[in-house]
């Protein structure tokens, strides 16, 4: 990465973090703090915790969308500041139809697309991916510094402290935008990034990226259902105080990464991706089967939660890939729109069916409805069969006539180990998957016409 590469991707990184740490903030004590509110049921306290889910899966395409007539920076603003606005509104009721009406605000700031629109802008071609990569891992940190600070915050301050928190970081992320974000000279019309509204219908019914769509879906339902239950477990079975809660998640969490980073090494090195991910299914499926079992037990809770944590995490680094790689070239952007929409629709559902399961059944009924939403997924992933994972390929043409681009791109098609190639009209770029076992480099840089293989 050059300077200013290096210099967008730290400050894109940091608004994410900022925003996404206030968000996961209240995931560790929300169910034990919420029915103290007026109003509160089982059933409205997981709306509350899922509302967010809902109104960003709506308008994140919508989003992205406006930043390319409005700009980027603009945009950003105006999510961040929703944001902040629907914060407020929740650390100001004492009603859990506020506290719903706040946390639906929040989500209509739906930036996620627009962030990943600016790092298209402020990036080259060949370093993008490792950009996103740093983004991902600066969301992932949020999310595990958030379970860790997120109970010991909420005894010190509440609720209300909690979603004051989250105002103060958001509007730290406005800051970051104007102050250190740099000014795109260009707005990026990346296939890899961008919606394309008439590729919606053609990706809905892939049936390969369905199921990608149905994972990440049962994935952050599970995930939000999960934190209907536990805190409920933590103080109930373990008898640990809310501040306390930490001392639970710091060493599970740890602990997880240690049993997911070597299954994740073993499939990528010995290419036994598919099975790895089925297996990472097969290990959220046991985790809810123990927690069923023993929702009574010290040594389930930790041994349920950890497994779900190394499932969770595996998924977490493998379905981004998954979806890149079995996307067509030409309508990646499009994918990954839908892809995001699916995960926060989870996200609403697993706290809306959460609650209610929780109303109905307890514990038990929570950690149910979330294994039988796992077994449909592993059902569906052990019948199908394991898909070629194809890698993307980014070539620059010469700039020449537009027959002339035709005739190297006709080339490229017909080059062993290439499945797919797409040119972009104005930018020189041809996208291109390949079989990485059958794809030649060096022969794809011999062909009249192409400039570099980025």
């Amino acid at each position: 990465m050059n300077a200013l590469e290096r210099r967008s991707v730290v400050a894109l990184s940091s608004l994410m973090g900022l925003r996404m740490f206030g968000l996961f903030l209240i995931l560790p004590v929300f169910v034990l703090y919420a029915p103290g509110l007026e109003g509160a049921t089982p059933l409205t306290v997981g709306i509350a915790l899922g509302a967010y889910g809902l109104t960003q899966a709506v308008l994140q395409v919508p989003f992205g969308m406006l930043s390319d007539r409005y700009g980027r920076k603009r945009m950003l603003s105006i999510g961040l500041l929703l944001f902040v606005f629907g914060s407020v509104v929740a650390a100001l009721s004492s009603s859990i139809e506020g506290i719903i009406l706040g946390r639906a605000i929040q989500g209509t700031g739906a930036i996620s697309a627009v962030v990943l629109a600016t790092l298209s802008d402020l990036t080259r071609e060949q370093t993008r991916t490792k950009a996103m990569a740093v983004v991902g891992v600066s969301i992932g940190f949020s999310f595990l510094l958030a379970l860790m600070l997120g109970s010991s915050l909420g005894q010190w301050h509440g609720l209300s402290g909690l979603f004051w928190i989250t105002a103060c970081l958001a509007a730290a992320a406005v800051l970051v935008v104007w102050l250190t974000v740099p000014t795109a000279t260009r707005v990026s019309a990346s296939v890899e990034i961008q919606p394309v509204r008439s590729q919606i219908s053609a990706v809905l019914f892939n049936r390969q990226l369905q199921g990608l769509n149905l994972g990440i879906f049962v994935l952050h339902m599970t995930l939000m259902a999960l934190f209907i239950a536990v805190p409920v477990g933590l103080r109930d079975i373990l008898d640990l105080v809310s501040a306390s809660h930490w001392q639970f998640y710091v060493p599970v969490l740890v602990c997880s990464v240690f049993g997911m980073v070597p299954l994740l090494i073993y499939g990528m090195r010995r290419h036994r991706t598919f099975a790895v991910f089925r297996l990472a299914i097969a290990l959220l499926l046991a985790a809810q089967l123990i927690l069923i079992i023993g929702t009574d037990q010290v040594a389930f809770l930790i041994a349920g939660v950890w497994l779900f944590f190394v499932g969770f995490n595996l998924l977490e680094a493998m379905l981004p890939s998954l979806m890149s790689r079995l996307a067509p070239a030409a309508s990646k952007g499009t994918a990954l729109g839908i892809y995001n929409t699916f995960q926060f629709l989870g996200v609403f559902a697993g706290g809306v069916v959460g609650g209610l399961m929780y109303g109905t059944w307890g514990v038990a009924g929570v950690y149910g409805f979330a294994a039988c939403a796992v077994f449909v997924w592993l059902v569906l992933a052990l019948s199908t069969s394991a898909p070629v994972l194809l890698e993307s390929l980014t070539l620059r043409l010469a700039d020449t006539a537009d027959q002339e681009q035709s005739d190297v791109l006709q080339r490229l098609s017909q080059a062993p180990g290439v499945r797919e190639a797409v040119i972009l009209p104005g930018r020189d770029l041809v996208y291109l998957k390949v079989d990485p076992a059958e794809v030649d480099e060096d022969a794809l840089r011999e062909i009249d016409g192409v400039v570099a293989v980025d």
